[in-house]
């Protein structure tokens, strides 16, 4: 069967490279910007909308006058941009229609999350990559890919900048894991806890740098805008946000791939994050830990090495029934994490209890 990979690696470019990958950036962001100022305008003064296809033919009409600069980075990276944008809409407008809170397609800052995704004649050879109109440019370790390299997307984090292939793969049919079903309850305190009684902690590097994160904002809004030492102190601020994304990406993977391999079923609750988080004083807490990551992780994991990922319904109670008979509780508060089954006697850890009725939803 066919999947696509993504393949990512850092880059060393040199003086010249990382000029001409900023200014790839800053024309994607362009072109973005550009085509949403033009949308909004369109809509207000006559109800239109305009396709993807029709803005990139007026930029390009819109370059030999206004904009010669486009000229020296690649056409892929403002039509990707404009591409985005498309996508942008059409998932604002779906949720609309289904009745789900999508945010309106904002405009993008420079130095905010600066990237942009090139086609065309793409390889990977050895410590380096080939890109469009960026050439040949040095990677920090060998490139491995396997397939046919669909796009790459470019991107800086702080200092740093990386490029990330998609490729269509070929893989075999996966061999269905022979591995005994768990079900997972997760939570704050412990990340996960799996039905056979596991406790994993979760490294929660927010919560660990935090101070230090305060610390390097309160520096920063100290600094004259403008100036190089406000300059230095937003890549300090960057490098740390780098830093701690790392962290938390490293343990979700490993977690997930160790449950996606050794596990023939492993069933999640379908959370709502986005809702959760509307309570402030867990917000950090939540998006600390990555719950909405891991279960990215575990979809597409899942089908890779011949798992089955089951969602148990929002509303399912299994925190408060019993995994021994099934009595449910009416009413019970955060605050209780142990509690006595009052028709069987059972004491329940409230977590593993969750975890163990999840799996029976399995069965």
């Amino acid at each position: 069967m066919k999947v696509n990979r993504a393949y990512r690696y850092e880059l060393k470019p040199n003086t010249i490279q990382k000029v001409l990958l900023a200014q790839h950036a800053g024309c994607a962001r362009f072109a973005y910007n550009w085509g949403l100022a033009r949308r909004i305008a369109l809509y207000q003064e006559e109800k239109k909308t305009v396709s993807a296809i029709n803005q990139h033919k007026e930029l390009n009409q819109l370059k030999k006058t206004d904009f010669p600069w486009m000229y020296e980075v690649s056409k892929c990276a403002p039509q990707e941009a404009l591409r985005d944008l498309d996508k942008a809409f059409k998932n604002f407008f779906q949720g609309l229609k289904q009745g789900h809170k999508v945010g309106f397609p904002r405009f993008k800052k420079k130095g905010a999350h600066d990237s942009f995704r090139l086609t065309g004649t793409l390889k990977a050879n050895g410590k380096s990559v080939q890109l469009p109109r960026l050439g040949k440019i040095r990677t920090k370790e060998a490139t491995s890919i396997n397939g046919r390299i669909l796009s790459a997307t470019v991107s800086r984090e702080a200092d740093r900048w990386y490029v990330s292939f998609t490729c269509e793969v070929e893989i075999s049919e996966p061999e269905p894991i022979e591995g005994d079903a768990v079900g997972i309850d997760v939570g704050l305190t412990h990340f996960a806890i799996l039905s056979d009684g596991t406790k994993i902690e979760a490294p929660k590097p927010l919560g660990k740098y935090l101070k230090r994160l305060k610390r390097l904002s309160k520096k920063h809004s100290r600094k004259k805008k403008g100036s190089n030492n406000r300059k230095k102190s937003a890549m300090a601020l960057a490098r740390l946000h780098r830093h701690i994304r790392n962290i938390r990406q490293d343990f979700l993977h490993k977690l997930s791939t160790d449950l996606a391999k050794t596990k023939s079923e492993i069933v999640i609750e379908d959370l709502n994050v986005k809702g959760m988080i509307q309570n402030h004083k867990l917000a950090r807490h939540i998006s600390d830990v990555g719950w909405s990551e891991f279960r990215r992780m575990l979809e597409y994991k899942t089908r890779w090495y011949g798992s089955k990922l089951t969602l148990a319904p929002r509303f399912f109670a299994s925190s408060k029934t019993c995994s021994e008979c099934g009595y449910p509780m009416r009413e019970m508060p955060l605050s209780v994490r142990k509690w006595e089954c009052p028709q069987c006697g059972t004491e329940h850890d409230r977590d593993i209890n969750a975890a163990k009725n999840l799996l029976k939803f399995a069965v």
